[in-house]
């Protein structure tokens, strides 16, 4: 039998199947969206929170499992997370997971990022641990590490994604995403940040070579809900162009995460993204550029304003908590292939999941993103 080393449409196709009722059409539930021949679901569960305990591994695993037995196949993760636990927390659930037959390595998608320095919680010298795995073994030179914090060499990028694949147990991972790039900009010139992207998508498109990773994305927070002036902008135009530059139109630079909640609406009401003659959206920047879009702190890190959470609860009154009409929020929004969420607690995902019975909305979402962004 074949190895298999990541998500594939027939296995995804396998997922939906079983999560979507039979009596509810797939494009009518609205639970999964393409993410190019993938399907995923609508929602996913990111696994940044919590502290570095064997506690919170141990409600993350349980979490996983919830989130997956309510029809999530999409779980996000960094190297960077909790010092390197989550991924570890995330790769012995799924390993459960299909050990027990509950699931199978092609229906899910998992997604991982390199950019930070990731520590370990044992490193008790930070000095001595980042000169000994990057610098004296040749990883990167001192300059390269923008702030002390943030690495994208090309020797960098493969030894995190090595890091990634050994912590999750996994032989390739689906989405490979650079994390926050914007990280280097205050500290290098524009023409140094704009090569230091092409040698990491250089080297991502071999790892995709390689069949390590089946694509790549850039993970970012400000970069892409910033004015163009901005020090720490990111212009997708320019993204689009450094990758076509280094592969060509079959580049493998598929998905772009960035924020999206309710009081975070820059993606979908300020245009600042030129793409040939118009300046759109950042969502419909890269629908234009052939990207799939993530949205990230779909629940505003459960720290949204009191105004906010009142207009979600009138946009959606059919939904019990904040929570849910968040998640139903970003889910709905039109262009979004996937809302993340977190938490560490199986029965908050259970609950946060019901979200996914109704299907989305884009009437409600578009109406409440408008007059929240004026």
């Amino acid at each position: 039998m074949a190895l298999i080393r990541r998500a594939t449409p027939a296995g995804t196709a396998r997922f939906v199947e079983r999560a979507v009722p039979a009596s509810a059409p797939v494009d009518e539930a609205g639970r999964f969206n393409a993410l190019g021949d993938l399907r995923i679901s609508s929602v996913g569960l990111g696994l940044a929170a919590g502290e570095p305990t064997d506690e919170i591994d141990a409600r993350y695993r349980h979490a996983i499992v919830a989130a997956l037995e309510c029809g999530c196949n999409h779980f996000d993760v960094a190297l960077s997370y909790r010092g390197q636990r989550s991924e570890r927390a995330l790769g012995a659930a799924l390993a459960a997971s299909f050990a027990a037959g509950q699931t199978q390595r092609d229906e899910i998608v998992v997604c991982s990022k390199a950019g930070f320095i990731p520590y370990r919680t044992d490193a008790n010298d930070a000095a001595r641990y980042v000169y000994d795995n990057f610098i004296a073994t040749g990883i990167a030179e001192p300059d390269d590490l923008a702030g002390g914090i943030h690495c994208m060499t090309p020797a960098f990028v493969s030894q995190q994604l090595a890091w990634s694949l050994r912590n999750t147990g996994l032989h390739a991972i689906d989405v490979y995403y650079l994390q926050n790039p914007e990280t280097q900009l205050p500290f290098v010139d524009r023409q140094t940040f704009r090569r230091r992207l092409q040698l990491a998508f250089a080297r991502l498109e071999e790892e995709v070579a390689a069949r390590r990773i089946g694509c790549y994305g850039v993970a970012t927070w400000d970069a892409l809900r910033l004015a163009p002036v901005d020090r720490n902008y990111m212009s997708l135009e320019v993204i689009h162009r450094l990758v076509t530059e280094v592969a060509g139109d079959g580049h493998h630079l598929r998905v772009i995460q960035l924020p999206v909640n309710a009081a975070m609406l820059e993606a979908f009401t300020f245009r600042n993204q030129p793409v040939r003659n118009s300046i759109l959206t950042a969502v419909s920047a890269a629908r234009d550029l052939g990207f799939c879009v993530v949205a990230s702190a779909a629940l505003g890190q459960s720290e949204l304003p009191a105004k906010a959470k009142e207009a979600l609860a009138e946009a959606f009154p059919h939904l019990r908590t904040d929570r849910q009409r968040s998640l139903q929020f970003a889910r709905s929004l039109p262009g979004l292939c996937s809302a993340l969420f977190g938490s560490t607690d199986a029965e908050h995902v259970r609950e946060d999941l019901a979200a996914l019975a109704p299907p989305p909305d884009p009437a409600a979402a578009l109406r409440l993103a408008h007059l929240k962004g004026r």
